[in-house]
C-alpha cells in the first residue's frame, strides 16, 4: 500500500467507513453539535501543482523526481493545518524536485548542485512533522530558485553493531519499523518508540530532538547519542564516538534539536539496549473532580522514587474517556514497567501503594503474568489502541471539519498547578469562543522528577473553510498562555516553523546570536531549511 500524499498513514488503513460514521456520530452527541457532511478525500490527478522551476544537472538527474505524488507528498507534514489543506486540494508551493540520495556522497554531490543553483534544501525523514518542519514557505524561501526535499529514505541500513558496547552505527533515514527489525536478530533495541514511530526516521528523531513513548529515565532521543556524522555545506563534521565526554561543548548537542538547519544528518552511533522480556502492569483510577489533581500527586511520588516506570501516562477524566480508558467520571493512571533482566511485580507492587497513598484505587496486588500480551489488554490496552490509531482517527475528524490538534509542554512540579490552570482556562476560554463548544482533554506523556510534561488535546466543531483561521486563533492563545506561565512552547514536538515566533522569545537572546552565528559557518548561503530555528 501507499503512503498518502495528503494524510497519515498508508492508503485504505485507518477507521472503514461504516466506523467513520459511527466516530461522528458519537462526537456530535458528546458536542451536543451538527457536524459539516464529511469529505471525500483528494486524488493525486485533482491537484494542479506548478511546473518545477529548477532541473539538476545530468549526473544527478537519476536521484531526483518531478513526479506529481512525490511532490504533492512532500509538500507539507501531517498537522493539522497540512491535513485540512490536504482536503482543500490546495498544494501551492510544493518542492520543485524530491531527491533520493543513494549514499553520503550523494547528499554531498546534492548539496553542492544547490548551492550553485541557488537551490533552498529541506531535509526530510519520514515527513511526519507536526510544526511545518518539512514545509518551504514562501516567505522563507525568498529569492531562491527553487526548492528541493532531500529524502533520505534509501539510507535505511544499520552498518555496524558492537554487541559488546550494546551500540550501533546507522544511517539516519531509516524508519522505525525497519530499523528495529535489523536490531531484532542481535537481541537489541533502540526502545525508542514515538506515535510516529512507523512513518519516522532515526535522522527525523534526532534533527528534532524526538520523545519516545517511554515516560521517564529515557525519553528523548538524546539520551540514545554517542555520535553524529552530518553533511553540511561547508564540510563534513563527524564526533568521536564516546560513551562520555566532558571536552567543552558538545557537537552532538548542536545538532540535535537543529532540524536540518545546520547540516544533514546522515549517519549516527546509538546506544542500544537489550530487547526486554518482563513486564508488569496495572491500571489506578483517582476518582472525582479532585481525581486529576490527586493523580499528579501520585505521579510526582513515582517520578522521585527511582522505579523509573516504563509507561506512566496520567488521563484526565475526558482523555480517558476518549480512549476508551475510563467512564470519563476519573482520572485514570497508566502504569508499567518492564526490563530484560528481573520481573517487575515488586516494582509495579511499590508503585501502586504509592498510588493509593494519594488516594488511587488500585488492585491489591500486581497482576499475574509476564508477557507482552499480558500487558494490552483492560485501559492500558485501550489506551494503547487509541494511540497508535488517534493520528488515523485525526484525519477522519478533519472530513468532517472537526478541530482534532494537539500542544504540549513541560513545567516544574511546584509550579504546575497554578500552571494547568492557566492553560486550561485559556485553551477553553479560547474553544468556546472561536467554537462555542469543545474539549480541551489532558494526559502526561513524560514525567520527571522535577517536572511532569502535559500534553493537551483540541476537540471542537469548526466552520467549515474557516478552520485554520480558528484553530490558529486557539494555538496563539494558548502559546501566549505557556509561554506566559513558564512553560515550553515545545516538549518534543519540535520548532519548525510553527513555533518559531514563540521559541525566539523562549530561547536567550545572546544564544540566539550565538546560533545565527553557527548557521552563518555552516550553511552560509542559507540553503539549508530556510526558516526553522536559526
Amino acid at each position: 500500500m501507499s503512503r498518502k500524499f495528503w494524510g497519515w498513514g498508508v492508503e485504505g488503513a485507518g477507521p472503514s467507513p461504516e466506523q467513520c460514521e459511527g466516530i461522528a456520530k458519537t462526537l456530535a452527541a458528546r458536542l451536543g453539535a451538527d457536524l459539516e457532511p464529511a469529505l471525500a478525500p483528494p486524488r493525486i490527478e485533482e491537484l494542479e501543482l506548478p511546473a518545477p522551476r529548477v532541473a539538476p544537472p545530468d549526473s544527478l538527474a537519476d536521484l531526483c523526481s518531478a513526479d506529481p505524488l512525490e511532490r504533492a507528498g512532500h509538500h507539507y507534514g501531517k498537522a493539522y493545518r497540512d491535513v485540512v489543506r490536504g482536503f482543500r486540494r490546495e498544494f501551492p508551493h510544493p518542492p520543485d524536485r524530491v531527491a533520493f540520495p543513494r549514499d553520503e556522497s550523494d547528499v554531498v554531490a546534492l548539496l553542492d548542485w544547490c548551492a550553485d543553483a541557488r537551490v533552498a534544501v529541506v531535509p526530510y525523514g519520514g515527513g511526519s512533522s507536526v510544526v511545518g518542519g518539512v514545509e518551504a514557505r514562501p516567505e522563507d524561501v525568498g529569492d531562491f530558485a527553487g526548492v528541493l526535499s532531500l529524502d533520505l529514505g534509501r539510507l535505511d541500513r544499520v552498518l555496524e553493531v558492537d554487541r559488546v558496547s550494546r551500540a550501533a552505527r546507522i544511517q539516519a533515514g531509516v524508519l522505525g519499523p525497519a530499523l528495529e527489525d535489523q536490531l531484532r536478530p542481535h537481541g537489541l533495541t533502540l526502545r525508542h518508540f514515538p506515535q510516529s514511530f512507523e512513518f519516522s526516521s532515526l535522522g527525523g528523531w534526532l534533527a528534532t530532538r524526538a520523545g519516545g513513548h517511554y515516560a521517564t529515565l529515557y525519553t528523548h532521543i538524546d539520551d540514545f547519542v554517542e555520535s553524529l556524522r552530518v553533511v553540511t555545506p561547508t564540510g563534513i563534521c563527524e564526533s568521536r564516538r564516546l560513551p562520555g565526554s566532558g571536552a567543552g561543548p558538545s557537537a552532538d548537542r548542536l545538532f540535535l534539536g537543529s532540524e536540518g538547519s545546520l547540516g544533514v544528518i546522515t549517519e549516527a552511533w546509538m546506544r542500544l539496549q537489550d530487547r526486554p522480556v518482563h513486564r508488569a502492569s496495572a491500571a489506578v483510577r483517582f476518582p472525582g473532580d479532585a481525581g486529576f489533581a490527586a493523580g499528579a500527586g501520585a505521579v510526582r511520588a513515582l517520578s522521585q522514587s527511582g522505579l523509573f516506570p516504563t509507561n506512566c501516562r496520567l488521563l484526565d477524566p475526558t482523555e480517558a474517556q476518549n480512549s476508551g480508558a475510563g467512564s470519563g467520571a476519573d482520572a485514570v493512571l497508566v502504569l508499567g514497567f518492564e526490563s530484560a533482566d528481573h520481573p517487575q511485580p515488586e516494582k509495579l507492587a511499590r508503585a501502586l501503594e504509592l498510588c493509593r497513598d494519594h488516594g488511587g484505587v488500585a488492585p491489591e496486588r500486581a497482576p499475574d503474568g509476564d508477557g507482552e500480551e499480558r500487558h494490552r489488554e483492560g485501559a492500558a490496552g485501550a489506551w494503547r489502541r487509541a494511540f497508535l490509531q488517534a493520528p488515523y482517527v485525526r484525519d477522519v475528524l478533519v472530513s468532517y471539519s472537526v478541530i482534532a490538534e494537539t500542544f504540549e509542554t513541560a513545567i516544574p512540579w511546584s509550579r504546575f498547578e497554578a500552571f494547568h490552570a492557566a492553560v486550561t482556562a485559556a485553551a477553553r476560554g479560547a474553544v468556546e469562543r472561536v467554537c462555542g463548544t469543545g474539549f480541551v482533554a489532558c494526559r502526561f506523556t513524560h514525567v520527571y522528577p522535577d517536572g511532569p510534561a502535559p500534553y493537551y488535546s483540541v476537540l471542537a466543531p469548526a466552520r467549515r473553510g474557516s478552520e485554520l483561521e480558528q484553530w490558529d486563533e486557539i494555538k496563539a492563545e494558548v502559546s501566549e498562555a505557556l509561554l506566559a506561565a513558564g512553560g515550553t512552547i515545545t516538549h518534543h514536538h519540535a520548532v519548525g516553523r510553527d513555533h518559531r515566533p514563540f521559541h525566539r522569545r523562549q530561547r536567550p537572546e545572546l544564544f540566539g546570536r550565538a546560533l545565527a552565528a553557527a548557521k552563518g559557518a555552516l550553511d552560509p548561503a542559507g540553503l539549508l531549511n530556510p526558516g526553522v530555528i536559526a
